[in-house]
């Protein structure tokens, strides 16, 4: 090869790999600048938010209503969990507990609670190994025809609420065209490092998504830790079995009775989601298999998640920018996303759901943020196999549900 041929083999060569830096430096760019958009959206929808909670009127609706719990063995601070629905200001409701045996540990906890408060009427029900993909929908399914009362508050075990949790929760429904209300909720967790980044996700990124699509196209999607129903509304859309091949069953939940022509509204009420796990590869595991669910259940949405992240696209310009020698606005650009997600951290824990925990720990919340983009970038690698209360699922079309052999 004459030197000629060499100088423009090596002079393409450098073309192309400057090319390539640009290419990423605009990329980051990009996407420091969608991730800013997305804080200013956030922002808009908290401000919203706060506005109707503090526009709600005072309590005038008190109908009777019947609180469904589906519990599955022990867990973490169950007790307290389940109290604090037995202490609620509300003048008449009912509890109703389920699991798949009358052994299970769950239910023996819930009859220890019930004997401190013989003054709230609970029921104790078991159904068997549930015949449907999702058990809890199944749970569901056999308190709701065993519910005396019209209204129905479904919540999970691990929610933890306040003595007015009914009476607010409940307002919505004086609107006779309101068939689901829904809550935010916050993170909750006494154990160490990776749980307490879980629960800021719970309480930020979670809440974020909810503000922002609340704002764009209104509620269409309910959350699973507090639902509000209508008997009326669950007959309309065929019961609890309607959802029961679906892993985000509270999602689709609000999607059929958002198409069945009723509202779904997002209450002023934020509940305490306490996190279950306490190791790093149970929440690790915990948090991937809800990004993956994710994938399957809103396929769109999830693929426009990627823009919503700071920290990655900061992490690119440094790289980028440095390598091309402009090290100072790489890292003015990486120095300006760590800022915005710390602060999108204290708006949304300090101002929506009032996570102080999240709040004095929102330095963290740009590795929470990281670690999001991680989640979703797996949940295209990961395929499409879940755990959920030890039972293995392989996840299909839509965010369908085939359950696994042991």
């Amino acid at each position: 090869m004459c030197a000629g041929q060499g100088f423009k083999t090596d002079h393409a060569t450098m073309t192309f790999g400057h090319t390539i830096w640009v290419t990423l430096g605009a990329s980051a760019i990009f996407g420091v600048a969608t991730s800013t958009v997305y804080c200013l959206m956030v922002a808009a929808g908290a401000g919203r938010f706060r506005r109707r909670a503090a526009a709600i009127a005072a309590d005038a609706f008190l109908p009777p209503v019947s609180v469904l719990k589906a519990v599955h063995g022990d867990e973490p601070d169950l007790e307290l969990n389940l109290s604090s629905f037995f202490e609620q200001d509300y003048p008449e409701y009912e509890i109703l507990f389920c699991a798949r045996h009358d052994s299970d540990l769950g239910l023996a906890a819930a009859r220890r609670v019930a004997a401190r408060f013989p003054h709230v009427k609970t029921r104790i029900l078991n159904c068997g190994e549930p015949p449907w993909p999702n058990a809890r929908t199944y749970s569901l399914e056999t308190m709701r025809r065993e519910a005396r009362y019209p209204i129905l508050v479904t919540s999970d075990s691990d929610v933890r609420v306040g003595p007015d949790y009914i009476r607010s929760v409940v307002q919505p429904l004086r609107d006779p065209k309101v068939g689901l209300v829904t809550c935010l909720y916050r993170g909750v967790t006494r154990f160490g490092l990776w749980a307490q980044l879980e629960a800021m996700g719970m309480s930020v990124e979670m809440t974020s998504g909810v503000l922002v699509a609340e704002m764009l196209e209104g509620m269409r999607f309910a959350l699973g830790p507090s639902m509000v129903m209508r008997q009326s509304t669950v007959e309309k859309i065929g019961g609890f079995e309607r959802v029961a091949q679906y892993y985000a069953d509270d999602f689709v939940l609000g999607n059929f009775t958002a198409a069945a022509g009723e509202k779904v509204v997002l209450s002023s009420y934020v509940v305490e989601h306490h996190v279950l796990n306490s190791t790093f590869k149970g929440s690790i595991a915990h948090q991937q298999d809800w990004a993956t669910s994710t994938r399957f259940s809103r396929p769109r949405g999830h693929a426009g998640e990627v823009l919503t992240y700071g920290v990655p696209f900061g992490l690119l310009a440094l790289a980028a920018f440095g390598l091309q020698g402009h090290g100072a606005l790489g890292l003015a650009l990486f120095a300006y996303t760590l800022v915005a997600r710390v602060l999108l951290c204290l708006m949304v824990a300090g101002c929506v759901v009032h996570d102080r925990a999240a709040v004095r720990r929102a330095w963290l919340y740009p590795l929470r943020d990281l670690m999001g983009f991680v989640f979703w970038a797996r949940s295209y690698l990961a395929g499409g196999r879940v755990r959920y209360r030890g039972e293995r699922y392989e996840l299909l079309s839509k965010g369908k549900l085939r359950k696994l052999a042991r």
